[in-house]
């Protein structure tokens, strides 16, 4: 018996660590629409400020990211059309790091 629980603890172990390191947790924000865009004046080279909804949250577009262009145009839809996303930011760092189309 000793044995199945050192196996269970070892794989238990083993799942536990080998986590994909570009999983992070998100917040959704759903059905949102990019109400402004605005260079940071903090960090101009590296970010782009996005608020999001009526009470203009502020989050972060990272330009350095490899999926930059994609998200600019989703932005510049909702904020140009009012077209609406699945917007998932990256828990404690406030950076946008998908946007989804809302079904």
């Amino acid at each position: 018996m000793k044995v199945w629980t050192y196996l269970l603890l070892l794989f238990t172990m083993i799942t536990s660590c080998s986590s994909n390191p570009e999983s992070q947790k998100l917040t959704w924000y759903n059905n949102a629409t990019i109400n402004n865009i605005l260079e940071d004046p903090d960090k101009p080279e590296e970010v782009v400020r996005v608020a999001i909804g009526i009470s203009a949250q502020v989050f972060y577009l990272s330009k350095k990211s490899s999926d930059y262009k994609a998200l600019m145009e989703k932005v510049n839809l909702s904020f140009k059309n009012g077209k609406t996303y699945n917007i998932g930011i990256e828990s404690k760092t406030n950076i946008i790091k998908q946007i989804n189309e809302v079904k």
